[in-house]
């Protein structure tokens, strides 16, 4: 037996963590250079004590922690580290046993959908079961191993439970695997039993050995790529869907120069946006539910959809209807078989990046026609005119939320970062934001978790460091979710500008409400009269007082004039200040151009309703699966 280091479990896995490092196209990164945390029974004197025991001596393992609020706001702070550096580094997050350890999955689930890497750390019961039930502990009289951690199951790619010391070195080893695979990453959850943490235990000292985990770009198999080349030479109107896989591929450049070449127009998904700018001659903007008018068109007629790095979200498809060529085919480049597969596709199963640059050269002597070209071109010159009109529409007495992005897409620079996941705000932008680069344009629209835009900001902020501004949009009905890691970030002494919108309500489900026949019912936030409804006045809470609770500085905006006169102030600051504005609840907002699947009730009362469920019955018709080869 060689040489040996004597550890608790705890020790080991934080002395394992701060050796492993991420590697591609030569550049290298600390994998997890930071572990975020609250302590409770089941972990502070196990993995706690490892943490002070790292911050006490820098030569036992070098690993920063950070004090957080609530510990799904700390996953979502681990995957908008992640997102922004396209999936090279991520965080551990650690949490005792029972509520904080379920506190976690919402943000594991977040993490899995977007396909990003995060490091789940919660403790577990007694593996020895001795003082069983212990305090928090799930009881299942089937199961005496089941604990509430066996909830992160469905939403994990990885999932482990650590019951004896000796299988922290394969658990680890696998942990590293996933979190650095192109295809299957997401959220990997090591399950910590409070009593193994403080069992001591002698390691060989080579598992503590740097490791650099190379993350690969799977090349184009050539059969692959003359199917796609054949496809795309015998299409009249191919168009390109670009999703999140595009940049984190670092494939930019190369869709850029793609679209040049081929003359094929560009739309994109919500985490694909920026991957070629806004102004470039082929890009037509977002595509689907929530897309641009440009886009859409285009989709409606396309013959071909070259889908680049997506997963093909029902927001994207406009629940499979906005593909609407009856002869429509696809063909797909994914590191994922599984998405490469979608719509019945030829698979390019491969890098985004490699595959582009195979594309390229293989349809050298290629293009669409130039009339097709000029259409493109004319879409998005016509849209571009609706996002004006939807950036400066002057609404009164409140601004519609679309100025104040239209006045933040006008102020920001390029290195700056916008960042959003849920309500109708995402719609609103992705039809809307003119992105010149794939970093300023940070939307979590895969799992669109309310919650995730401030602990967003401080992940997003330890990524880019002082190279740019970190501008998070938060809606009051989000706020009111997950506020408290603005604590966090003044904790920190890291500074993110909020731009706070008051509108009284939810307007996104509001307006889907209204829409589908159910009168805004529930959506608003009024006081209960003597009726028995919530139809009195609006509930008199004052977000903005306790924004400034948290240690963050306010101000408040009366109107898109002061907003941007608070906006260069807040630039100006070091300080995290939070923008409050108040807007309209009813919008506008910007004209749909494509349809979103919500079911309707077939038979009500209600005339409204029975109007919507005919409205939705006609427009269902055009649905159907994407069977064409």
């Amino acid at each position: 037996m060689g040489e040996t280091i004597r550890l608790t479990v705890a020790q080991a896995t934080i002395k394992f963590l701060a050796q492993q490092y991420s590697e591609r196209d030569g550049s290298e990164y600390r994998l997890i250079p930071k572990t975020l945390g609250i302590f409770g029974h089941g972990n502070v004197c196990g993995l706690g004590q490892a943490l002070l025991q790292a911050e006490l001596d820098p030569s036992f393992a070098d690993m920063p922690y950070i004090l957080i609020r609530n510990e799904q706001g700390g996953v979502h702070v681990a995957s908008a580290y992640a997102k922004t550096n396209d999936r090279m580094q991520t965080f551990a997050v650690t949490s005792s046993i029972g509520p904080g350890a379920l506190n976690m999955v919402t943000g594991a689930a977040l993490a899995t959908t977007n396909r990003l890497p995060v490091l789940l750390l919660p403790s577990d019961i007694f593996a020895t079961r001795v003082p069983n039930p212990v305090l928090q502990q799930l009881e299942d009289p089937t199961d005496m191993d089941l604990s509430v951690n066996d909830a992160f199951k469905p939403v994990s790619r990885y999932w482990d439970r650590i019951n004896r010391p000796e299988q922290l070195i394969p658990s680890l080893l696998n942990a590293m695997r996933v979190l650095t695979d192109p295809a299957e990453t997401g959220a990997v959850v090591v399950c910590m039993p409070q009593d193994v943490q403080a069992e001591a235990f002698d390691w060989p000292v080579e598992f503590f050995d740097k490791r650099v985990w190379h993350i690969a770009r799977p090349a184009v198999e050539q059969a692959a790529l003359d199917r796609a080349v054949a496809a795309i030479k015998a299409s009249k109107r191919p168009l390109v869907v670009s999703g999140g896989g595009t940049i984190y591929s670092g494939a930019s450049q190369e869709l850029r120069e793609f679209a040049t070449q081929t003359g094929i127009p560009v739309s994109d998904t919500q985490a694909g946006k920026g991957a070629i700018n806004w102004d470039h001659p082929m890009a037509v903007g977002g595509v689907g539910s929530t897309g641009s008018m440009a886009a859409n068109n285009l989709a409606r007629k396309a013959d071909l959809i070259i889908g680049i790095g997506t997963r093909y979200s029902d927001f994207t498809t406009a629940s499979k209807t906005v593909f609407a060529n009856p002869d429509v085919k696809f063909v797909n480049i994914n590191v994922n078989s599984f998405d490469a597969h979608k719509q019945s596709a030829i698979m390019v199963q491969a890098d985004a990046r490699e595959a582009l640059v195979a594309l390229t050269a293989a349809l050298e002597d290629w293009t669409t026609d130039v009339e097709y070209q000029e259409e493109a071109i004319e879409e998005d010159a016509k849209w571009q005119v609706s996002v004006e009109e939807c950036y400066h529409r002057n609404h009164t007495p409140l601004p519609a939320q679309t100025e104040v992005f239209g006045a933040l897409n006008e102020m920001m620079e390029p290195n700056d970062v916008v960042i959003n996941a849920a309500g109708s705000m995402p719609g609103d932008l992705q039809a809307l934001w003119r992105a010149p680069n794939p970093r300023q344009y940070h939307l979590e629209y895969a799992f669109s978790c309310m919650g995730y835009e401030i602990p967003a900001g401080l992940g997003v902020k330890l990524a880019i460091g002082d190279t740019g501004e970190v501008v998070s949009i938060v809606g009051d009905g989000t706020y009111q979710m997950l506020p408290m890691e603005l604590a966090t970030v003044v904790q920190e002494g890291i500074k993110v500008i909020y731009v706070l919108l008051q509108n009284h309500g939810f307007a996104s489900i509001g307006a889907l409400s209204e829409s589908h026949g159910s009168q805004r019912f529930g959506t608003k936030y009024q006081e209960r009269t003597g009726s028995g409804r919530l139809d009195g006045e609006y509930v008199p809470f004052d977000l903005a007082a306790n924004a400034a609770s948290w240690g963050a500085d306010v101000l408040k905006c009366n109107g898109i004039a002061e907003f941007r006169e608070n906006f260069a102030k807040a630039k100006a600051s070091d300080r995290t200040t939070v923008l409050y504005i108040e807007t309209d609840l009813y919008g506008p907002n910007p004209p749909s151009t494509a349809w979103w699947d919500v079911p309707v009730a077939q038979v009500s009362a209600l005339e409204s309703t029975q109007k919507a469920y005919e409205e939705y019955a006609e427009i269902k018709k055009g649905q159907r699966h994407y069977l064409n080869q």
